[in-house]
């Protein structure tokens, strides 16, 4: 423990170096993700392995594209207390080490969690697991006082499913609700300038498990017990799209006096399925103002967590997806995606063809920017009860409120650069005579 004290007290004197990096990647052209989001008063960060700091492309993807890091699992109880009072931080401490140098925020994660912990903590008694629970706690915060922007405090303490109960886990089956508390008072106490927050999975749209933990925020809240933010983990498939009140529920948490955070963001897909969800997601965050900034859950497909979902920014060679610059224009940005992405752009805009007493046909253009494109993606936000009859020249789903569609190419994907496409739909207005809201276009 002490050697990394002393090695990461050589790093003290790049403090002020550090401040102007960081504001120098705040300043310069939003042409990088970080840059973007800088732009928009948010971070945009990426789980960090620390045995991938070696390799060059990881390590140039990670310092040009990023301003927040998050130890993907260098930071948990197994890694740093395998046995108990036995502290290590080497392999954190690099993560932490690389991030300083480069201007760059760094989230801790975890403290108190039910998984990945070493065997000896579930034999512990009540007495002496609060004891151990309260003593991690607070080593690890001071080890990394003043170093660490945010901190997940309690990790995933609710049961899926419609029950809203707390999950079994050591900490609730020998503690009790109260543990949680108890976590958050303790870090509080380790680290006062530290965010504190409780992250959470399946907790991205309104529902049974999003409810309790809503409940218990609004508690804690009102007690004064010191919590600051709450992560929501965002780990997105076909099978468990974007919710279509993804934005309501982080706007309903922020509503109590906390800060939300999108913390472990992966969505499985390609194309530009895929970055119109990304599109989605980024767009959620930027509409709440306490949303404070994003994080994906890893820098490349190639070592995600669901490589075979590839559900990053980057393929596994290290070239943007279609995905990072539906990312980078939601944010903003300009550009493409730092060797990947060729600079492809795109516009949608919207006009109403014709009109009668129930009904109308929308018309959207899409139009190439300065560069070709292979393919595009926007959406089309309807107003109930509206409803879409027909579409022609285009391939449209639907999300799960029916409100919203997701608009592709049928046959009119690639376009020159300036030229333009169009598709079409018929709507029933069901006596509401809004316009419907078309979407960021996505190029690849």
């Amino acid at each position: 423990m002490y050697l990394t004290r002393v090695l990461r007290a050589a790093t003290a004197g790049l403090v002020a170096a550090t401040a102007l990096a960081a504001a120098a990647h705040t300043a310069e052209a939003a042409d990088t993700l970080g840059s973007a989001a800088a732009g928009q008063g948010r971070y945009f960060g990426t789980a960090v392995a620390a045995n991938h700091l070696g390799e060059s492309d990881y390590a140039a993807t990670l310092d040009r594209e990023f301003t927040s890091v998050t130890p993907e699992n260098e930071m948990k109880w197994d890694a740093t207390e395998p046995t108990r009072g036995g502290f290590t931080f080497t392999s954190a401490d690099q993560i932490v080490s690389h991030a300083q140098g480069r201007g760059m925020d760094v989230r801790g994660h975890t403290l108190v969690w039910h998984s990945q912990l070493p065997s000896w903590v579930s034999t512990l008694a009540a007495a002496d697991l609060r004891a151990a629970m309260n003593d991690h706690i607070t080593q690890l915060m001071t080890h990394w006082k003043g170093e660490i922007h945010s901190w997940d405090v309690v990790n995933e303490a609710f049961q899926d499913g419609s029950s809203g109960a707390r999950r079994s886990s050591p900490f609730q089956d020998k503690l009790g609700d109260g543990f949680i508390e108890e976590a958050f008072r303790t870090a509080r106490a380790a680290d006062p300038a530290a965010e504190l927050c409780y992250n959470d999975y399946n907790t991205d749209g309104v529902n049974a498990k999003s409810d309790a933990v809503y409940a218990m925020v609004k508690d804690f809240k009102a007690r004064g017990v010191p919590i600051d933010c709450v992560g929501f983990q965002s780990h997105f498939n076909s099978a468990s799209p974007v919710p279509a009140d993804y934005q309501a529920n982080l706007q309903r948490f922020a509503d109590l006096g906390v800060d939300v955070q999108i913390t472990e963001l992966d969505i499985e897909g390609s194309g530009t399925a895929q970055a119109a969800s990304y599109g989605t997601v980024v767009k959620a965050c930027l509409a709440v103002s306490r949303c404070t900034g994003i994080t994906v859950w890893g820098v490349t497909d190639k070592y995600s967590w669901r490589s075979g979902g590839t559900p990053l920014l980057f393929d596994a060679d290290y070239a943007a997806k279609p995905a990072y610059d539906a990312v980078l224009a939601a944010l903003g940005g300009t550009g493409g995606g730092g060797g990947g992405g060729g600079g492809a752009a795109c516009t949608a805009t919207y006009s109403t063809d014709a009109q009668w007493n129930d009904g109308y046909n929308g018309k959207v253009t899409i139009t190439a920017g300065d560069s070709a494109i292979s393919g595009w993606t926007t959406t089309v936000t309807l107003t109930a009860p509206q409803q879409v009859t027909a579409v022609w020249n285009a391939t449209a789903t639907w999300d799960g409120s029916g409100n919203v569609m997701t608009v592709e190419p049928s046959w009119n994907g690639s376009l020159a650069a300036g030229a333009s496409t169009s598709f079409g739909f018929t709507v029933a207005k069901n006596g509401s005579g809004a316009v419907p809201a078309v979407g960021t276009c996505a190029a690849s």
